[in-house]
């Protein structure tokens, strides 16, 4: 954790060690004392502390790293992940969004078409993306690019960060909900190997409509949801105050999806969230996604999609 970020508010205990650190070390220059014992004891403490920190996150602490601004985006993945990425813009029917991106690459030499929700991490960039939040459009130019991955055979990744589709009036006027609907019923159709990754946020039919896949992975501060809990908590409570309790009622961590086999697995990140290394956070979703491809490559194209339909149905399923 070399890099320094203004901590999060759980982090803060962990930063002052840090702090302390850093002012024995001063001191220990300025003065010529030596506190070599008093550093080194420190700095265990804080390895320690910070390894049990983020090994017993609550969902809502996980919540703040995953909306953290500088977590890695679309764009950061491309760069570290792949080659020779070339992307393909526009629904042919007028409009670009630019909430999803999406394109041809080589990830380790294989070709892909990948496909993402696009966060900022600034409030120019933002705007431009819409914050993650795709309209119509934007799920008719994955749509388009699913269809080009079928036609060429080429496996499909997607990768997903959105609090959601966009909810405003022209989005609803313009088809926002059968939009998604289609690509729903579009993706359970293709005979090509989908891979889902959800890497921040994965919010209600806006993160579904890039995720029904062969194999969905989440990074490990990451969630995936119905509802956001503040929004849950706004329809439950009447008060978006009891959040934190709607986060830990959902199950929305990856270790609760896992168990529930909503997902297929869990990809690691750096200690403290993917912003402190967003390269090492790239190799571990590359190496995830290399695997998949592997396993999935044997598969006929029927068994692609026998597969991703039973593995849908199965959610939800309990006995008494």
């Amino acid at each position: 954790m070399d890099k320094q970020f203004t901590p999060l508010e759980f982090e803060i205990p962990l930063y002052q060690i840090r702090d302390k650190i850093q002012e024995l070390k001063n001191l220990s220059d300025s003065s010529g004392i030596d506190l070599k014992d008093q550093i080194e004891t420190l700095e265990q403490q804080a390895k320690e502390y910070s390894e049990s920190l983020y090994a017993n996150l609550k969902p809502a602490q996980k919540l703040q790293i995953t909306r953290h601004p500088m977590r890695p985006n679309f764009s950061d993945y491309v760069e570290f992940m792949t080659e020779d990425f070339i992307e393909m813009h526009g629904d042919r029917c007028g409009t670009d969004d630019r909430a999803i991106m999406g394109g041809v690459c080589y990830i380790d030499g294989r070709p892909v078409m990948l496909i993402g929700t696009v966060k900022g991490k600034n409030t120019k960039e933002n705007l431009t993306c819409n914050f993650g939040m795709p309209q119509p459009e934007g799920y008719r130019k994955a749509l388009r690019l699913f269809y080009h991955a079928e036609r060429f055979n080429l496996p499909i990744v997607t990768l997903i960060d959105t609090m959601g589709a966009y909810p405003g009036i022209k989005a609803e006027e313009t088809g926002q909900g059968i939009a998604i609907a289609e690509n729903l019923k579009e993706m359970a159709k293709l005979t090509v190997p989908i891979i889902a990754v959800i890497t921040g946020e994965g919010c209600s039919g806006g993160a579904l409509g890039l995720a029904v896949a062969n194999k969905v992975y989440m990074l490990e501060h990451a969630y995936y949801t119905v509802i956001s809990p503040e929004a849950c908590s706004s329809i439950l409570y009447r008060s978006a105050d009891k959040a934190a309790e709607a986060a830990e009622a959902l199950k929305i961590t990856s270790k609760d999806l896992l168990e529930l086999d909503v997902i297929d697995g869990e990809i690691k990140e750096p200690l403290g969230g993917a912003h402190y290394d967003p390269e090492l956070t790239a190799s571990n979703l590359k190496s995830t996604i290399i695997k998949a491809l592997d396993e999935l490559s044997s598969k006929s194209g029927q068994e692609l999609k026998d597969e991703r339909y039973g593995k849908f149905r199965h959610m939800g399923i309990f006995q008494n």
